[in-house]
């Protein structure tokens, strides 16, 4: 009883308690406990990540938090509580712990110092070319198809020696005749390219118009006439905008990587050596 009494006299005489949490860890002298890399943890399953690695990946992303919010001070972007209390609400998480909460804060502001930094100094200077654009449109065009309304005729079960006869039609309505005094029964519709099966859209990409496409699995397909819809318009926009994105999360993600090993990362315990 005695001895247990001393212990507890020792350990408050320099400042420590019983449940005292074990700093992991510490990036530029600012320390990181066990307790906060539970609480990351725990809002990380809120938000339904989840793995075997969780307390380590915790650790890192609360080592992340730090250096973005130490980098962004320097071009005087620090956002407030009141802003991640904002944002936190959107999350709609449930409800927190009061460490849990802390954690979730302070990982909220360091994601909105950093976007701000990536708005202020990367996407300026981030360029894309009229090719970049073209060639994503391509592989947009390809993958997902784009917002083209199109008249088509398809040809199905077509004998290879009938498709060696079909010639380049003067128009839709030739490329049916065309077909029925061959044996087909062409079918002529009308749809949004990107409504169209994958298959299909890859046999008639980059097709010209009044052009028979190569067979693919005895079809044939012929384009009538292809409007640019309403949506068209914005297209070249939106993928200078997803590419300008994409650009600059890629340059933020190599930025972040040389923040982190210029920050002095100090790690105590061996589990969590990264």
């Amino acid at each position: 009883m005695k001895q247990a009494f001393l212990i507890t006299i020792i350990l408050s005489l320099f400042g420590i308690t019983a449940n005292a949490a074990t700093v992991v860890a510490t990036v530029d002298g600012k320390p990181i406990t066990d307790t906060d890399i539970t609480a990351r943890t725990k809002l990380m399953a809120r938000q339904g990540k989840t793995s075997t690695d969780n307390r380590r990946v915790a650790l890192q992303n609360i080592i992340d938090d730090s250096v973005k919010l130490k980098y962004a001070a320097n071009f005087n972007v620090k956002p407030t509580e009141k802003d991640a209390d904002a944002e936190l609400k959107k999350m709609n998480l449930g409800e927190l712990s009061a460490s849990e909460r802390e954690m979730a804060r302070s990982a909220i502001q360091a994601n909105i110092a950093w976007q701000v930094i990536i708005a202020r100094t990367i996407v300026p200077t981030v360029d894309i070319s009229r090719e970049d654009v073209a060639a994503e449109k391509t592989a947009l065009e390809r993958e997902h198809g784009l917002p083209l309304e199109m008249t088509l005729v398809r040809l199905v079960d077509v004998p290879s020696d009938v498709t060696s006869k079909l010639a380049k039609p003067k128009s839709c309505d030739d490329a049916i005749d065309m077909a029925e005094r061959l044996g087909g029964a062409p079918q002529k519709f009308t749809a949004l390219q990107y409504e169209l099966s994958a298959d299909v859209r890859e046999q008639i990409a980059g097709l010209p118009t009044l052009t028979w496409s190569k067979p693919s699995n005895g079809s044939v397909f012929l384009i009538c006439k292809s409007t640019k819809t309403a949506e068209y318009g914005k297209l070249d926009d939106i993928i200078k905008q997803n590419a300008v994105y994409k650009q600059s999360m890629f340059i933020a993600d190599q930025q972040l990587k040389q923040l982190r090993r210029r920050a002095v990362v100090v790690i105590n315990d061996d589990r969590y050596k990264l």
